[in-house]
């Protein structure tokens, strides 16, 4: 019998892009559009409430088991900011070159020893019932001067990391070995993998 899908909790095609690079191809992965789930608002005052939060929801919703994360950018000169709210960090509706634009306009005047940033990602793995595993990732770089590169979404393209390119001038495979979802979902895979195993020999049991 065929395993049952794992559902990825994001609209984001970015995001769904970056989890299918990294995620071994012998798991089918599916987004919640193709299922009609719409997500709740993000509600947690941390990455890991979201991703739980997120993960509980679309496992629930679907009857699958559900890897969420949620991630953003914490700068040190800016006390973290923008951090949970990433994605919102210039309002509402969320837009990402407006959230770029408003960094910079923040940064403007501070020297780049002073531009010091980590990205963050928190992933949690659920079942309709619980959360089965936690994780998370960084990395850690510098704010750019100017944007740089055509790659990549979000923040990549102000995200200097220690060789001096942006997020978004490197090339995929580059940017899913070093970057924070790829650090965490390295290290909640055994889970998944675990978890799936498990389901699949009470299967043929059962049968």
């Amino acid at each position: 019998m065929k395993d049952s899908p794992l559902l990825i909790a994001t609209a984001n095609p970015g995001k769904l892009s970056e989890f299918r690079a990294i995620v071994p191809r012998t798991i089918e992965l599916v987004g919640i559009d193709g299922l009609g789930i719409i997500m709740p608002p993000e509600r947690g005052a941390t990455f890991l409430e979201n991703a739980e939060a997120k993960a509980s929801f679309a496992a629930r919703e679907s009857g699958l088991l559900a890897l969420a994360d949620d991630s953003g950018l914490q700068v040190d000169s800016l006390a973290g900011e923008p951090g949970v709210r990433s994605a919102r960090f210039a309002g509402e509706p969320p837009d990402d070159r407006r959230n770029r634009q408003l960094l910079l306009q923040k940064l403007k005047g501070t020297p780049p020893p002073r531009r010091t940033a980590c990205f963050v990602c928190a992933v949690a793995f659920a079942a309709p019932s619980q959360i089965l595993g936690r994780s998370t990732g960084c990395l850690s770089g510098h704010i750019a001067l100017e944007e740089r590169g055509s790659g990549g979404f979000g923040y990549d393209s102000v995200f200097l990391v220690p060789d001096g390119r942006t997020l978004a001038e490197l090339l995929d495979e580059e940017k899913n070995v070093m970057s924070h979802r790829a650090v965490a979902i390295a290290k909640i895979l055994p889970d998944v993998l675990y978890e799936r195993t498990i389901r699949r020999e009470s299967r043929r049991n059962e049968s």
